[in-house]
């Protein structure tokens, strides 16, 4: 049976690279049925796909999902624009059917409003430094193949998954700092538009908390975290992880085995700390 949903907020897919978890987010989409689906920005990686990026048929199948719940369910889609599809500024906004593209939206259900954005527009790195964007996201693609060599390493001894990206991040204090400052602002911005909460992505990072009486929601990614947020129809919000997730296989209903975590989007790392210490990966 399939959990009806009202809404479901998913972001930061980043289609196009090679730490895209398209297949992963593809099948999270056919356990659920919702009112509506909004893409909150970066579902598409146009930066990279001007540079190395590739697409491939698993990254199409994420639209055939999204087309499909349109469909059979009659899913009303809005695609919010991210930094990393700022491409869409050439067609904003644009209505078909039940699929909607624009910048941002104001969200109301339950009696309560909350402003919906990607969340780029308050980076000031992204928003007015580009090159500096730009070269952060070099950084980050590095972390990601190191990521991907630790735990390949880490598999063959039958180790858990390790977050490398999260675990620096974690560390790092001017990271810190930054994601802080972020939800910070966030909800500030909510509360000056009038809203009861805010609901955002862009830093990869999912999280559910109020801050001084605002509702922060962001839906992390499908990069690493593999999150996504679901509000039911009494207006409560959840944070739903891929891997908690109890897949059953039909032939013996056997668990399928989990598959590799996601990884963090574009926070410029300014500079390590130097009270990092790196764990014992191997």
């Amino acid at each position: 049976m399939k959990t009806k949903f009202k809404t479901i907020v998913i972001s930061d897919v980043h289609l196009g690279t090679k730490g895209s978890k398209a297949k992963e987010v593809a099948r999270f989409l056919k356990q659920y049925t919702c009112e509506n689906l909004i893409l909150n920005g970066d579902i598409i990686d146009g930066w990279q796909l001007k540079k190395s990026g590739s697409w491939k048929r698993k990254h199409t199948r994420f639209f055939n999902r999204m087309l499909k719940m349109m469909e059979d369910d009659h899913t009303k889609v809005y695609y919010l624009r991210g930094n990393h599809d700022d491409f869409l500024d050439q067609i904003l906004p644009l209505q078909i059917g039940n699929l909607s593209i624009q910048a941002d939206m104001i969200y109301e259900s339950c009696g309560k409003k909350y402003f919906i954005t990607h969340g780029d527009i308050f980076d000031s790195i992204t928003t007015n430094l580009r090159w500096i964007a730009y070269l952060g996201d070099v950084g980050y693609t590095f972390l990601l193949w190191l990521n991907r060599l630790v735990n390949y390493h880490r598999r063959k001894r039958g180790l858990p998954y390790f977050s490398l990206s999260q675990y620096i991040k974690g560390k790092v204090k001017t990271a810190v700092s930054y994601v802080d400052q972020y939800e910070e602002e966030l909800a500030k911005m909510a509360k000056s538009k009038g809203c009861d909460g805010i609901i955002c992505g862009h830093i990869h990072k999912a999280e559910n908390r109020s801050i001084e009486g605002i509702t922060y929601l962001n839906s992390g990614d499908w990069v690493e975290t593999m999150s996504a947020l679901a509000e039911d129809h009494d207006g409560n919000w959840q944070l739903i992880f891929y891997n908690e997730i109890d897949f059953k296989v039909k032939q013996g209903h056997e668990k399928t085995p989990s598959e590799t975590i996601p990884e963090l989007k574009l926070v410029a790392f300014n500079k390590f700390d130097n009270d990092i210490k790196i764990p014992n990966f191997f």
